[in-house]
């Protein structure tokens, strides 16, 4: 079982310099398999590692463990300027999508526009209950008050798509506001833990403006939504509300929007701290 100070030992050990599997099995006294899986752990429950294969599917085939460092988050001055702006903005209206998407290759990103009823459908349902499911390892969510689980198709909700995932142990990581306004999403996902009898679900408090799901390696989602409400839509600039959906496939941007996730959520404090915190808070009525 993978320990916080064998955790700890691989860290410090990859943090010096990129290290082979087999070097990190040496290092802990376990075989190669034991140690492929503590780093594969690592990778998906706490972001510090990132793993390449070289010469893969071949004899000669090399797997590489490299510390995911903070500090080398920008492979350019775009993806810089890019984080500066969300790490200052607090809520969805302070940054827009469409700002990252348009440095990304034609063939490597799609978008669709979904006024209110499409959104609402159960194609644009299907669509992002069949992303979720398509997960194999792990699935990262910048949401805002998680109001998204209770997309529903009949008597489905994407929570329970959710929990349909996470009892194939697919490792699932949530950035969101734990507030008492939408304290219930909050619970409700929580919950899925205590049904599972396993923390397979992590939530952390953050401010922060992107509302975007990141399935494995494969694919980011990167949600924008338009509400013809205040000066910024007067004269009939919007008249009716609608979303953008941005897809995105290149995996040098995804390693990128990882890497954002996991710089927000080192730092953002526990669900379950936060929620005891709220929990003081005395009603007088």
């Amino acid at each position: 079982m993978l320990d916080s100070n064998v955790s700890k030992k691989i860290n410090d050990f990859v943090y010096q310099k990129p290290r082979t599997i087999q070097e990190i099995a040496n290092l802990i006294g376990r075989n190669w398999r034991t140690a492929n899986s503590y780093v594969d752990k690592i990778e998906k429950e706490q972001g510090t590692l990132s793993i390449r294969m070289f010469r893969e599917g071949t004899r000669g085939a090399l797997k590489i463990v490299f510390w995911n460092s903070i500090e080398k988050i920008h492979s350019n001055t775009f993806q810089e300027r890019l984080f500066k702006q969300i790490e200052s903005s607090r809520y969805k209206d302070d940054f827009s999508p469409l700002d990252l998407y348009q440095y990304i290759d034609k063939g490597k990103k799609d978008a669709i526009l979904l006024y209110e009823d499409k959104y609402k459908s159960v194609k644009n349902f299907d669509d992002f209950a069949n992303l979720l499911r398509s997960a194999q390892s792990q699935i990262l969510f910048f949401s805002g008050n998680l109001s998204f689980i209770n997309m529903n198709k009949e008597k489905i909700r994407i929570l329970d798509v959710i929990e349909e995932v996470a009892k194939r142990g697919i490792v699932i990581k949530i950035l969101t506001r734990v507030e008492i306004p939408g304290l219930d999403n909050i619970l409700d996902v929580l919950a899925i833990n205590n049904r599972l009898g396993k923390e397979i679900v992590e939530i952390r408090h953050s401010f922060q403006p992107l509302r975007t799901t990141i399935v494995d390696n494969k694919i980011a989602t990167l949600k924008e939504e338009k509400i013809p409400l205040g000066s910024e839509y007067r004269n009939n600039e919007l008249n009716k509300s609608f979303s953008i959906i941005f897809k995105v496939y290149d995996e040098e941007w995804i390693e990128w929007l990882q890497k954002v996730f996991w710089n927000l959520f080192r730092t953002a404090i526990p669900a379950k701290k936060r929620i005891d915190e709220l929990e003081t808070i005395k009603s007088i009525r």
